[in-house]
């Protein structure tokens, strides 16, 4: 049996588990899965490899202690039980790495962590810090200040996209399915796909939800999605059950092996194509479209022709060309009520009229990210 190269070559993994693949039938966190996953972290590192678990869970270990039968809707109360539960988890976690002598760090992310310009270079240093000092960071969405208008929305996605922020070389997916199927893997004659090297691959493949009811929140879509973020990124993608968890980081052909279709690239451009809801949009005409598309050049105030939303200096916006498709996502450097008396005017006029504060680009190149047929390029 031979090994793959794109995992026993990789020096730095993410592991991402399910709250499906930690809890019991009753939906509470099960000791005995914990130790088994933490006794394959521990492996990886034992063969030199620095390890990164995001791990679901919160929630579904607060849910005992405060006497609920199952996940609850409300975000309210779903942050009550990620606050009770997430300490618990991490606890369990520091526990388990202890008998191996290794030291769990937690790393809780919000969405504006990553994607405002002051924020995402501290989380970058967090984990390159951590990392250097032989901690095994445990990373969480922050469920309890997260709002619905600013999440990540699963833990695959956020596993992704970790991946690139700590310049990972391989992400492995544990779920409670051993691989990604043709069809449901119930159904009779589904076949597992031991590899994925293109979008071709994945044209005949139905990818339903198939988590575990009442506890998780990703189906088999999420991963697939998070597989092409880290795939378009430059780091191949293994995608098992927790049960095959071992066998999987040795860099046994178990489930599917997502190889890499990239190349790595500014890590906050990642993060802003994919981590975020934008806040608003600028409408754009023509020219500043080809400007954007063709040149790669920044957003200057001439091109808008209008604004939608309500948003601020350093949010998220969407940029729509005349027939309103969304051509890029940019961080924008005005105010949506400062737009209005900025638009079709040249940086010239600008700057005499308003001020040396107005010269300056509506959203700048390298605050830009472009979109093309609702995929990232």
């Amino acid at each position: 049996m031979s090994l793959r190269p794109e995992v026993t070559a990789a020096r730095r993994v993410v592991v991402k588990v399910g709250s499906s693949s930690l809890t019991t039938a009753a939906g509470g966190i099960d000791p005995a899965r914990v130790r088994r996953l933490v006794d394959v972290l521990a492996s990886v590192r034992a063969a030199g490899a620095e390890v990164v678990l995001v791990s679901s869970g919160a929630i579904a270990a607060g849910l005992a202690p405060l006497g609920l039968a199952r996940r609850p809707r409300g975000l309210a109360a779903q942050q009550a039980a990620a606050s009770v539960g997430q300490g618990l988890l991490v606890h369990r976690y520091t526990e388990e790495l202890a008998r191996h002598g290794l030291t769990a760090g937690q790393v809780l992310l919000t969405v504006d962590d990553v994607t405002r310009r002051a924020h995402y270079r501290n989380a970058h240093q967090t984990f390159a810090t951590l990392l250097e000092l032989g901690v095994l960071p445990v990373v969480n969405e922050n469920d309890t200040v997260a709002t619905s208008e600013i999440r990540f929305g699963d833990n695959d996605r956020l596993a992704a996209l970790v991946a690139h922020l700590v310049h990972a070389d391989l992400l492995v997916l544990l779920s409670d399915v051993d691989g990604l199927y043709d069809g449901p893997p119930s159904r009779p004659g589904a076949r597992l796909l031991t590899d994925v090297r293109s979008e071709a691959d994945l044209a005949e493949v139905a990818t339903g939800s198939v988590g575990a009811a009442g506890v998780g929140t990703g189906g088999m879509v999420t991963k697939v999605e998070a597989a092409r973020i880290a795939t378009g990124a430059g780091i191949p993608v293994v995608l098992t059950s927790a049960d095959r968890a071992a066998e999987a980081v040795a860099g046994e052909p178990v489930g599917t092996l997502f190889h890499a279709t990239g190349r790595r690239r500014p890590t906050r451009l990642l993060w802003l194509a994919h981590a975020t809801d934008t806040r608003g949009a600028l409408l754009l005409d023509a020219g500043a479209v080809r400007a954007l598309t063709e040149r790669r050049a920044s957003l200057l105030a001439a091109g808008v022709t209008g604004v939608r939303g309500d948003f601020v200096a350093g949010d998220p916006v969407d940029l729509c060309g005349p027939d309103d498709a969304v051509v890029g996502r940019g961080l924008v450097n005005f105010d949506a009520a400062e737009v209005p008396r900025l638009v079709g005017r040249s940086t010239t006029d600008l700057k005499r009229e308003l001020g040396a504060a107005y010269e300056r680009e509506v959203v700048h190149r390298d605050d830009l990210v472009l979109l093309r047929r609702g995929r990232v390029g």
